[in-house]
C-alpha cells in the first residue's frame, strides 16, 4: 500500500503565491518519478510539473518561468512553488508518483494523491 497525501492548496489573489507539498509513504521500494497535475472545471487533467529521479524536469508551457517543482528524496516529497499565479491556474492540484513497491519490484504502479483546490482571485 502506497499513499500520497497534499498539502498547501487555498485561494490567493492574482500575482500571489503557494507552496504545495506531497509526502509518499507506505511500501514504497523506489521512485522513478513525481509529478503534478491539475484539473480545472470542465477540463480534462493535464501535466504541470514532472521530475524523475536524476532526470530533467519538464512543465507545462502555461506555467514556465512561474512554477518550480522540486523534491526531496529521504522524505519522498515532491514540492510545486506557485509564484505570479492567474486566474486561469485556479483548479484542483494532484500529485502523481511512478513507485516501484517493495512486494513488486519490477512492476511500475502509478499513484494518486486526493487533490488540493487551488483558486486565485482576479
Amino acid at each position: 500500500q502506497v499513499q500520497l497525501v497534499e498539502s498547501g492548496g487555498g485561494l490567493v489573489q492574482a500575482g500571489g503565491s503557494l507552496r504545495l507539498s506531497c509526502a509518499a509513504s507506505g511500501s514504497i521500494g523506489s521512485i522513478d518519478a513525481m509529478a503534478w497535475y491539475r484539473q480545472a472545471p470542465g477540463k480534462q487533467r493535464a501535466l504541470v510539473a514532472r521530475l524523475p529521479t536524476g532526470g530533467s524536469t519538464n512543465y507545462a508551457d502555461s506555467v514556465k518561468g512561474r512554477f518550480t517543482i522540486s523534491r526531496d528524496n529521504a522524505k519522498n516529497t515532491v514540492y510545486l512553488q506557485m509564484n505570479s499565479l492567474k486566474p486561469e491556474d485556479t483548479a484542483v492540484y494532484y500529485c502523481n508518483a511512478e513507485i516501484r513497491t517493495t512486494q513488486a519490484m519490477n512492476f511500475l504502479y502509478n499513484y494518486w494523491g486526493q487533490g488540493t483546490q487551488v483558486t486565485v482571485s482576479s
